[in-house]
Formats: C-alpha cells, structure tokens, sequence
C-alpha cells in the first residue's frame, strides 16, 4: 500500500512517501475500510510531524486526517452506507460508550483522537476506521473540495454555530484569513448574516479575502488589530472572536472584544501560554470558549451544506501522493491561501 508516513518527529524532511506498507485490516463490527481518492493537509498534520505533548507514534506513521474515498469493505451494520459509496471522512475518533457520547458530544469523548495524531490517518490507499465517522458525499461534489472540507469546517461550524452562536448583524474577527479553519468561519458567519473582520500578514491574502466576502482586512503585521477595531466601532468593539493564534493575538483579541462578548479558540499557533486580567473578565462579562472539532450532529450538518454546493474551500494546490512532503513545505512556508490536497486515487 501507498502512504504518506514518518518514522521520527522533525522538520519536514522526515516525511516520506512509501508504497511498502500492508492494507489495513477490518478489526470487528462497526468498521469501514475505504479506498481513498484525495485527502488533504491541515496544519494539524505539520504540529504532528514536528511532535505534539503526550503523542506517541509508531513507525511508520501514517499521517493525515481529512480524506474522501469509495468504501470498499464494510463489516456488520452499514447505517444505510454500502460498498461502493462515496463518503467523507470525520476525523475525530471517539468510544460511543462514555457519559459525553452518550449525551452527544463526541468531542468532548474521554478517549477521544484524531486520524494522523492518535490513530493511523488518512495519507494512504487504503483507510479503516468507524462506520460512524463517514458519510455519503454528492458525486457532484469535486475530489478536492470533498477531500480538503471537514476538518476545518467542521472545526469552524461548531465554534462560530454551535458555541459563539453568530447572530445576523453582528461584528465577527477572525484572525489568519489564509488558513482552513478561519476561510470557513469567514463562510460560515457571512451565510448567517455577520459582518466579518479579518486579518492577515500577506496583502495578497487579504485582496482575496476581500474576494470571499469579508468586510474590513486587517494587516496583522502593520496594524495594531485591537487599537484599530475599537477606532472603528467608536470603542465597542466586536461581538465575536475567532481565535487560533494565542499567545501572539490573545490581548489583541481581548482589546477588539466588545461587552458581553464570545471569544472561541481551536488551537495556539503561537504558543499555549495566556496571561489576562480577570478583572476584565468578569467587569466585561466576557465568555471565553474552546472548541475542538464537532459532533455526529455537526458532522451531518456540514456535510448536507457540502452537498447543496455551500461553504466550500478554497484548494490552493493539488499534488500527488508521491510529492506530498512539497505540500507539506508549502504549508510549512506559509505559502498557501485555503486547502493543500493530495491525490490519491481517481477512482
């Protein structure tokens, strides 16, 4: 089997293709295995190369989380799939037997992890993984696009829908317009009706930015984010922040955060470490949330807006499987505005 894999965590010199590998087999009931057409990086998938606390990998490692493939075996109960479906994948694996999925919320599951970080991924011909975690995608739907949507949309349609709750009308700042995540809460929060602030360090990022939708661009790199939002809300500030930077943009978005406001954060690019004054959090009455991926009901509503032709990515770039460490040295340049993909098969 072909895949993308490492041995040792590093720079991205460690990743390496191979063709070696043997086929994963189906472990019980419940399971899925599928041949993979495309699959795409996320900056997660770099994190994982380099090493992340607590994870342990066993070479070689089979990296990637996003993917879209044709089932190929199905073992027990197929929840109305069939082989020869066409689906995409939910990377976030959980145990469907603790108090949090029992009550819904996948990601909050005590052994929850995702492909790539805690379980093989998706960089390879064939994938197994719950039968739970796929659905049917449109055949209308594009390999790439299929390929590159439900991480970080699925990432973003709980953190702007589900937790900050975006409401028509109000004022929405999302930091790093070039990646995934925030590209799809820009969607996101322009389909419910926002008016959306974004930021970038790159003035080409920020003309296509502008293309998607957004209202007012920020240059992160020239511009005081916090100072500048409040000139222009004469001192309100904005209702919402969506945050994936941290340490780098956490007093910026605090400063940019009117009264009563949300703040919801996925990751910390920039360092996990934060310092505030709490009492500017109680005094503003602020609610500070986090956010990880989604649930089985989030997944599915993601999935239908894919399949009606909404919120689709924006794929920078396609390669093939065998040049996946060229993408993986885009990502890591920052280079890329949306969605890196890998093909795989094409069919």
């Amino acid at each position: 089997m072909r895949a993308l894999t490492i041995d040792a965590h590093g720079g991205t010199e460690q990743v390496r293709f191979r063709e070696d590998l043997a086929e994963p087999a189906l472990p019980g009931p419940g399971e899925v295995r599928l041949r993979m057409r495309a699959v795409a990086l996320n900056r997660l998938d770099l994190w994982t190369v380099g090493g992340l606390p607590g994870v342990t990998i066993t070479p070689p490692w089979v990296l990637g989380a996003d993917g879209v493939g044709t089932i190929d075996e199905i073992e027990g109960e197929g929840h109305g799939l069939a082989v020869g479906d066409r689906v995409v994948i939910n990377p976030g694996i959980s145990c469907r037997r603790c108090e949090w999925c029992l009550k819904g919320e996948h990601s909050l599951c005590v052994r929850f992890g995702l492909l790539g970080e805690h379980h093989p991924g998706s960089f390879a011909e064939s994938v197994v993984l719950p039968v739970s975690n796929v659905l049917k995608v449109d055949e209308r739907v594009p390999d790439d696009i299929a390929a590159a949507f439900t991480l970080a949309t699925l990432t973003a349609w709980r953190m702007c829908v589900t937790r900050a709750q975006v409401q028509a009308g109000e004022d929405v700042l999302i930091w790093g317009i070039g990646g995934g995540v925030a590209q799809a809460a820009l969607r996101i929060c322009k389909q419910r009706g926002a008016r959306v602030w974004v930021t970038s360090s790159d003035p080409a990022k920020l003309e296509q930015a502008a293309a998607m939708g957004a209202d007012v661009c920020l240059n992160h790199a020239s511009e005081d984010v916090g100072r500048v939002v409040r000139e222009r809300t004469q001192k309100r500030g904005v209702d919402v922040v969506i945050e994936s930077v941290g340490e780098k943009t956490w007093n910026a978005s605090l400063q940019a955060l009117t009264r009563g406001g949300r703040l919801v954060t996925c990751g910390g690019t920039s360092g996990p470490t934060l310092q505030m004054d709490v009492r500017r959090l109680f005094w503003y009455q602020w609610s500070l949330m986090g956010s990880t991926m989604g649930n089985d009901a989030e997944f599915a509503a993601v999935t239908a807006e894919l399949n009606a032709g909404r919120l689709w990515p924006t794929v920078d770039a396609v390669y093939p499987l065998a040049e996946g460490r060229a993408a993986f040295e885009r990502m890591a340049r920052g280079e890329q505005f949306g969605k890196l993909v890998l093909r795989v098969n094409d069919g």
